[in-house]
């Protein structure tokens, strides 16, 4: 169980995602933060992400990984799709 609350984990998963963003700029790709609910951090790839076959091993090897590594090891990363920003309740 994560020791923090989804707003106590807001300015620390920013932080992270900025870090990350640098990165999959120089791809030509970005990244949006979009919330965190349940200790789940929805982000949604941008750019040259979209569409790249290598694109869920990024969330899952540089943004999931990083977020474990700086935050808590619990913490999981879920991409939304383009258009599904407002109904994260059914992804």
């Amino acid at each position: 169980m994560i020791p923090f609350t989804d707003e106590e984990l807001l300015a620390p998963v920013e932080s992270v995602i900025d870090k990350v963003r640098l990165s999959l700029a120089l791809d030509g790709g970005d990244i949006d933060f979009i919330t965190v609910k349940n200790a789940k951090v929805y982000v949604q790839l941008k750019g040259a992400c979209i569409g790249c076959a290598s694109s869920s091993s990024t969330l899952k090897y540089g943004v999931e990984r990083q977020l474990k590594m700086e935050i808590h090891p619990e913490i999981s990363v879920i991409n939304v799709p383009i258009g599904m920003e407002n109904d994260i309740e059914n992804l």
